[in-house]
């Protein structure tokens, strides 16, 4: 039986592209897709990682390399596959790198045993699918001890990390330590910011890549209000009735419905349409400080400038993220921290746990959350690089996220969106709220400037345009 999984990804058309990023920059992609197919030559481009569902790369990916087939590059996406031992231990690695402790577990002798012996186990069907020359893109720690063995196959190897800090610590260089034996084997590394490259990567073969969203995507495509309000009801995010129908339109362009509902905590009915709503969507993961936005927001409700709104958690259903052992743990705590809230404050906070049998429905239904969002706000301790900011800015909605990470490169502050700069600050959190929802001025002028800049500066073609000067570049 086969480790690995193959993503079967279907072409979308790039030439879309035209009416947002203009004509010009279509037929720069097209030319310089055709310069990459005469120098491949019939070779592969593969990307491996750990999941096809749940969190960014995934997401990426699958909008990268749909664009890649339809220029006529030969991309290909594979999962590789690990015990709950090994994603334990590449969480608490995931940490490490982002200056966290995480459950505080070991990263020594025995979880290097563990790591190697699953990666091992996975190289030994990966290499039958690699060919001598492929180009082979791994993404994140899960995947960095690959690399060795696909050197050993004569693969060009890109090693790209989606995570990073950009302040030094012990739990930094713990986690840079145990990577160090794998790293020297890919032939250049990609990551988001500058600040993340390691001392063992900063020697010329690093290249700084801002991931990027495909705003075609169901996650991203245009929504009217009927449409958005439907959505919401059928979901049980909001209060009925519907104005309209639930559909979006799926990677393949057919038309499709939302049906299934999102599975709720909350104390009372659904918010109303008319209220403002406050979201925060991402993984339940202690890094994305899910308790110091509830925390925030009751302040904002009992602090001096008070605003009548709820505030809506939205995350995937705790165990659908394959390579993320911790979103039960994490969902357990936020539910047990919202049951101990005074009941005035419970009943304006709403815990969704949104449904990923349907991956598309999903998207569907978090793209509805967003653009009807009065604010949204990314509370994360660390992060990488943030694409549920690029998202909501995508859709001129006012954000208020944390000065971490890849965070600081997409918002400029008072600008296109406010940055938090202390992210354990509740007073300024809750200030920062109360301001953007007594001022919609401020929050029209956020949302404008933010989707202006995403057009700018964060959408697909300019990450294929620099993955093929990369892949020309280490090819040649």
């Amino acid at each position: 039986m086969s480790h690995l999984s193959e993503v079967e990804i279907k072409a979308k058309p790039h030439g879309r592209f035209s009416g947002i990023s203009g004509p010009e920059v279509v037929e720069l992609i097209r030319r310089v897709a055709d310069d990459m197919r005469r120098r491949l030559g019939g070779r592969v481009i593969w990307n491996i990682n750990t999941t096809a569902a749940g969190g960014g790369v995934a997401e990426l990916l699958r909008s990268l390399l749909a664009y890649s087939r339809d220029l006529g590059v030969d991309a290909r996406w594979v999962v590789i596959s690990g015990t709950p031992e090994f994603f334990r231990l590449t969480k608490r690695l995931h940490h490490a790198l982002h200056g966290e402790a995480g459950d505080g577990s070991d990263l020594g002798d025995a979880e290097r045993e563990i790591y190697e012996a699953v990666l091992a186990w996975n190289a030994a069907d990966l290499v039958k699918r690699v060919s001598p020359r492929d180009v082979v893109i791994l993404h994140d720690p899960q995947t960095a001890g690959l690399a060795p063995h696909l050197e050993e196959r004569g693969a060009t190897i890109i090693w790209r990390c989606h995570i990073g800090t950009d302040t030094p610590s012990a739990q930094v260089a713990l986690g840079w330590r145990f990577l160090a034996p794998y790293l020297p084997h890919a032939g250049a590394y990609v990551f988001s910011r500058a600040t993340y490259v390691p001392e063992l990567c900063n020697h010329g073969r690093s290249t700084i890549v801002a991931p990027s969203i495909d705003p075609f995507s169901p996650k991203n495509q245009e929504l009217d209000e009927a449409t958005v309000r439907a959505i919401l009801v059928q979901a049980g995010l909001v209060a009925g009735p519907a104005q309209g129908e639930p559909a979006f339109v799926r990677e393949d362009g057919t038309t499709a419905r939302v049906a299934r509902p999102a599975v709720m905590t909350r104390c009372g009915a659904p918010p109303a349409w008319e209220m403002p709503l406050v979201v925060q969507v991402s993984r339940w993961d202690p890094l994305k400080d899910p308790i110091g936005v509830i925390d925030g927001f009751v302040r904002m409700r009992a602090g001096e400038m008070p605003a009548d709104a709820a505030l809506v958690l939205a995350g995937p259903g705790g165990d659908s993220v394959a390579d993320d052992p911790e979103g039960l743990e994490v969902f357990e705590r936020v539910l047990q921290h919202w049951k101990g809230l005074p009941e005035e404050h419970r009943r304006r906070v709403h815990l969704a746990n949104l449904p990923t049998v349907d991956l598309q429905e999903n998207a569907a239904i978090v793209n509805a959350l967003q653009r009807h969002a009065a604010v949204v706000v990314q509370k994360s301790l660390q992060e990488g690089f943030g694409l549920t900011v690029t998202e909501a800015m995508w859709k001129a909605r006012p954000l208020i996220a944390s000065a971490v990470g890849g965070i600081q490169d997409q918002i400029e502050h008072g600008v296109s969106g406010l940055l938090l700069r202390d992210p354990t600050d509740g007073a300024s959190f809750a200030a920062l709220l109360g301001r953007v929802l007594h001022d919609p001025a401020l929050a029209e002028r956020l949302g404008r400037e933010a989707r202006a800049r995403v057009r700018r500066d964060f959408l697909a073609p300019r990450s294929l345009l620099q993955f093929a000067e990369l892949i020309g570049r280490i090819d040649g």
